[in-house]
């Protein structure tokens, strides 16, 4: 789901929290979860995470994949890749399998990578 050189396919996505929207409390999915909007709370998916560029997330996070083009303030536990774009702003701690930092991403916090890391193949499947 998220090479660099592919678009997010909406239509694969479960929830989609658009830009005008405000979601307050825990979030619980399994599916592709992609938000524009703002936050406030928890968010855990056994599946992939898009948070795009204008998204104000303040929740702690979990996912199997994550990409971040947004703003979060809050810990991210990410099972596989997780990618920072360069308009990412992150202000919490990062647990990840692997992770990717473009030039101009804002982190501010610890980072774990975990031992358990996908293999290139599982991550080349979304």
């Amino acid at each position: 789901m998220f090479k660099k050189d592919e678009e997010v396919n909406i239509k694969n996505a479960e929830t989609i929290i658009g830009p005008s929207i405000r979601v307050k409390g825990n979030f619980f999915g399994q599916g592709d979860i992609i938000i524009e909007g703002i936050l406030e709370g928890e968010i855990k998916t056994s599946n992939n995470l898009l948070i795009g560029t204008k998204a104000k997330i303040d929740a702690n996070i979990e996912a199997k994949q994550a990409k971040v083009s947004g703003e979060v303030h809050g810990n991210l536990k990410i099972k596989g890749y997780l990618e920072l774009t360069s308009t990412a702003k992150i202000d919490g701690n990062i647990e990840a399998g692997n992770i990717s930092i473009e030039n101009g991403a804002i982190f501010n916090g610890n980072c774990i990578m975990t031992k358990e890391t996908p293999k290139a193949t599982e991550l080349n499947k979304n």
